[in-house]
């Protein structure tokens, strides 16, 4: 019987970057209510200027995803997420001090959402392709579990954050303190060192460079391991001519379509987004106009699945590795899924309705989470080093990629079938996903995360 994997925060480096996305987190999640909250209360703006304000900042997704990808394989992970914090951080100093100086308009807001929501897809893809580089494969599930609890106490901590600072303090002092967390993350990551698993964990390396497992014997790397940072190199050492970016590109994609496993991970991720964007467009009116709840209501139930989705990614540091991948992955997606059948059953505005919406959007997100992290762990371990951010990109581009189409779709059910019967029809989609994970190999994946041979 192999014995448990130690802890990822063993690790140094681990620890300086859960700390460091943490703080960028609670920032980029504050500065998501700060800049609308910022044009609302300062520029008077209207919904139109918030809706053209959150598109631009969402823009990016599609827009550069591929690219970020492409450029962070060629760069050190930890260089792309300082760059990153302290350009965001540059930013919302600009918006404090043309504030100051009764210089700042919408068109100020609109470049710095567009930076602001472009650095965040590069710190993103950094971080998620730099943690196989820090730890062991082993602990990859327990890793990611500990930075998807960071990043979900932020989605709901951050906003109140963000509208904590504008009414308590003058915008100027709201928007350097929101600058602090990217400074307090670039100060964490930039001491990051290592770059392979095992360099921080007091792992040592044969005549030949390469690591040795607990018994001296060399230790499994994962493809693309000795990649130096900052481009390919021969087996001498030295630096080949740069790869097109377009190329490279192609060469993630190529990965993520090769891959049996990876390939389900990105197409039920896309048809779970799809549905969701449909579902949220529909219920996001369904809570005030059919239920009519105040909007403090509609805030506690929608809460809810923050502190859901931290205890999602505490279950996923275990249950996948008591169960199997494979049931936890279709399983969860099942019975959370399934929590959203219940809502347009309910009726009314009283207390009873509020705390059993409050109990499905925990259920909600604690099984949705568990999916994510699951999902995460085995996208790494079927990736090599040398892929990692081009295959993040890829699937995010495509997970993401629906989701306009599905925030239409569930608008235009809405207007021809009305709130509750579209409510049901969006949340019986959310079934798709799993129902195409459980046709995948997805649905065969053991206790241990899979190896590439086994993605094929």
């Amino acid at each position: 019987m192999s014995s448990a994997p130690s802890s990822p925060f063993r690790s140094a480096s681990f620890r300086r970057l859960w700390w460091g996305q943490s703080f960028s987190q609670f920032g980029s999640h504050a500065g998501l209510l700060l800049l609308p909250l910022l044009a609302v209360l300062a520029l008077d703006a209207d919904a139109d200027h918030l809706g053209a304000l959150r598109a631009v900042e969402q823009a990016p997704v599609l827009l550069l995803s591929l690219f970020a990808g492409a450029w962070v394989d060629r760069l050190r992970p930890r260089d792309v997420m300082v760059s990153a914090d302290a350009g965001r951080a540059l930013a919302l100093v600009s918006v404090g001090g043309a504030y100051w100086f009764g210089v700042l308009g919408m068109e100020t807001l609109f470049v710095v959402a567009f930076l602001m929501g472009t650095l965040t897809v590069f710190f993103d893809v950094a971080y998620q392709s730099s943690l196989v580089q820090l730890v062991r494969r082993d602990q990859l599930t327990e890793a990611n579990s500990a930075l998807e609890g960071s990043r979900s106490v932020a989605q709901f901590g951050g906003p109140a954050l963000g509208g904590g600072l504008l009414s308590v303090l003058s915008v100027p002092v709201a928007a350097l303190v929101n600058a602090a967390f990217f400074v307090l993350s670039l100060l964490a990551l930039r001491s990051i060192k290592g770059g392979r698993p095992g360099d921080e964990q007091g792992g040592q390396r044969d005549e030949r460079g390469r690591p040795r497992d607990g018994r001296g014997g060399p230790r499994d790397e994962p493809d693309g391991a000795r990649d130096e940072p900052g481009g390919p190199r021969d087996r001498r050492g030295r630096p080949l001519a740069p790869v097109p970016v377009l190329r490279r590109i192609r060469d993630g994609v190529r990965h993520v379509v090769g891959e049996a496993s990876l390939r389900a991970v990105a197409l039920a991720t896309a048809l779970f987004q799809f549905s969701f964007a449909a579902l949220m467009t529909v219920y996001l009116v369904f809570l005030p106009r059919e239920l009519g709840l105040s909007p403090g209501a509609v805030g506690l139930v929608l809460g809810a699945l923050g502190p859901g989705a931290v205890v999602g990614s505490l279950l996923a540091a275990r249950l996948p590795g008591r169960y199997g991948y494979g049931r936890v992955l279709v399983g969860a997606a099942v019975l959370g899924d399934g929590m959203m059948l219940c809502v347009p059953a309910l009726h009314g505005s009283g207390v009873g309705t509020v705390l059993a919406l409050a109990g499905l959007n925990f259920l909600f997100g604690a099984l949705g989470q568990l999916v994510n992290v699951a999902m995460m762990s085995v996208r790494q371990a079927l990736t090599p080093v040398r892929l990692q951010g081009r295959v993040v990109a890829t699937v995010n581009f495509v997970g993401m990629g629906l989701t306009p189409l599905g925030s239409l779709l569930g608008g235009w059910l809405a207007g021809q079938w009305g709130l509750r019967t579209s409510l049901l029809v969006t949340a019986a989609s959310l079934a798709l996903s799993p129902l195409f994970m459980t046709l995948s190999p997805l649905a065969r994946l053991g206790n241990e995360l899979p190896s590439r041979s086994e993605g094929s």
